[in-house]
């Protein structure tokens, strides 16, 4: 049953890839920054991380804005080895873009995207949280592609260094998902679910 009215949503994030996927669902929205420390504790699993993260940054804007449904976000990528796991974040630089993917050339890569939903003042659960998994099987890369690629789409705000919307989908082999749109940082089979669990009338 759909609320009369719906609360305000909020989209924790300033991410312009969350912001377009959000858009989708056909739901006004606002953006806000959540202003959260994204270090790594000591000893923390990539999954305990983006778990954290997502929720954190769903909470910091919910205090801001109690009267609103708040939903947050994290992503990271995971190149799993002997060492146990290794984190790629957002390279920032295209020098550090083209060694992260050469780094990942011939590799699986798990990229694992955490929502946390924490719903308005009046919602009695308080919000929903889930956990999407996708990998990304790289094809064996040249050098030199990798620095084409890096050239021109210049992925260089994105976890691990590639953009599977674009033209870094030609970088794989294949992609296995519950949901194409996590890789892109924001699972939205299942924000769209814990939406219309909130009240809203989408679809």
């Amino acid at each position: 049953m759909f609320l009369k009215s719906p609360p305000p949503l909020v989209l924790a994030s300033t991410s312009p890839y969350r912001r377009a996927l959000l858009e989708r669902l056909g739901v006004p929205f606002e953006c806000a920054a959540p202003g959260v420390d994204e270090t790594p504790r000591p000893g923390e699993t990539a999954a305990r991380l983006v778990a954290r993260l997502a929720r954190e940054k769903a909470e910091a804007v919910a205090r801001r804005r109690p009267d609103a449904c708040v939903v947050g976000s994290d992503q990271v990528a995971v190149l799993d080895g002997d060492g146990g796991e290794r984190l790629l974040g957002k390279p920032g630089t295209a020098a550090r873009c083209i060694d992260a993917l050469a780094e990942c050339s011939g590799r699986t890569v798990r990229y694992l995207t955490a929502v946390a939903v924490r719903m308005h003042r009046l919602e009695p659960d308080g919000g929903r949280e889930f956990l999407d998994t996708t990998c990304v099987r790289f094809r064996t890369l040249a050098r030199a592609e990798i620095e084409r690629y890096v050239a021109r789409e210049a992925p260089l705000d994105c976890a691990g260094g590639i953009k599977s919307e674009g033209l870094g989908i030609a970088l794989c082999t294949a992609i296995e998902s519950s949901d194409p749109t996590a890789l892109i940082g924001l699972p939205l089979i299942g924000v769209a679910e814990a939406l219309r669990a909130a009240g809203y009338p989408i679809v």
